[in-house]
């Protein structure tokens, strides 16, 4: 039993243990959000309405710019395969926009506007190719009562509609969401979908219903100015759930920047693990890695300063670090994980298998 346990440990500590490789993006925009199909297929997103794709795990990528959105800032993508994929250009009123490719981008449709200059678009999620949820930072409703901004489809994008807000618990002053990764709201099975927020506050909204009602949690993660907060959010399934953030203008300071939830998001509890410094996006890494049929809780996060793998969120420290200025990540089905970061930036960690 002592050899099993051991032998697992190892396994779960040898992920992600070789050295990261740095990929060609044939791009310099700083990149902000990456989708990973499989071990050979994944898109990336950026500055200057940059995307990418690739067909061979990296080895080469293809980058281009959708026509007319030069000049957006895509913070996320979201793929289904290599010709359909979704982007959202984040930001406030107009420049928060969402295009539609369903033939590896040779031609993109439109699909959403925003249009309230007050408000700011962060991120988005989709259950599947035809239902999906944007998130955006508090506005005020016809009431004047300030609540997060959330538009959904469930017809594939023909059509976005806002979630009415008296179903959503009021947001409160100095709370807002953070666009760094475009994973600051997760989806999982049909309909259940968390958001995280910062500022004034740390919380974890959580719906069971695709948006028609919500709960909200207080997390431990570090708030009390604009800056700090949660930035990203994963769930493995619908109790296990990751949250992490810090303080994104003081990125070394270390602090409460990591927590998890076996619950579905009721309540939330500080991880060990350490350093603890800013982490823009968190990512569970493969489901089955510590053995087959046991759901794991490896976990890996990337950061402005350095990036890191754990095999258990309780552990003390990471099994591996490196000093890596990521953006954004994504782990593939069997264990590869992608990240994107400034001036282009495109790691590839492979999994020992």
């Amino acid at each position: 039993m002592r050899l099993h346990c051991l032998a697992a440990c190892l396994l779960a500590a040898s992920l992600f243990a070789q050295n990261p490789t740095m990929q060609k993006s044939n791009t310099t925009a700083n990149l902000r959000g990456v989708s990973m199909l499989s071990d050979n297929v994944a898109w990336a997103c950026g500055a200057h309405g940059t995307y990418l794709r690739t067909m061979d795990g990296g080895s080469s990528w293809q980058a281009a710019q959708v026509p007319g959105a030069e000049a957006l800032d895509f913070r996320d993508v979201e793929a289904f395969s290599a010709d359909f994929a979704y982007l959202l250009s984040a930001g406030p009123g107009d420049r928060a926009r969402i295009y539609k490719t369903t033939d590896a981008g040779k031609s993109w449709s439109l699909q959403f506007t925003y249009n309230n200059p007050k408000g700011f678009i962060d991120c988005m999620a989709f259950w599947d190719p035809d239902h999906g949820i944007v998130l955006g930072d508090p506005v005020a409703d016809h009431t004047g009562k300030p609540t997060f901004e959330l538009i959904a489809t469930e017809d594939g994008g023909k059509n976005w509609n806002r979630i009415p807000s008296d179903s959503l618990p009021p947001a409160m002053e100095g709370e807002n969401a953070f666009g760094a990764s475009g994973s600051c709201i997760a989806v999982q099975g049909k309909t259940n979908v968390w958001f995280g927020g910062g500022g004034k506050l740390a919380r974890v909204f959580r719906s069971t219903d695709a948006g028609k009602t919500w709960m909200v949690a207080e997390t431990p993660i570090v708030h009390g100015n604009e800056f700090q907060g949660i930035n990203s959010i994963a769930f493995r399934d619908a109790k296990h759930g990751v949250i992490a953030g810090g303080d994104y203008m003081n990125p070394e300071h270390t602090g409460p920047n990591l927590a998890s939830t076996d619950d579905g998001g009721l309540t939330w509890k500080l991880s060990p693990v350490s350093p603890q410094t800013y982490m823009s996006a968190v990512a569970f890494a493969k489901p089955d890695s510590v053995k087959p049929g046991a759901a794991s809780t490896a976990v890996m996060v990337v950061g402005t300063t350095r990036s890191a793998y754990a095999d258990d969120l309780a552990i003390a420290s990471w099994q591996k670090t490196w000093d890596l200025n990521l953006n954004a990540l994504s782990i593939s089905p069997s264990g590869d994980a992608i990240a994107v970061g400034p001036k282009g930036l495109i790691v590839k960690f492979a999994a020992l298998r």
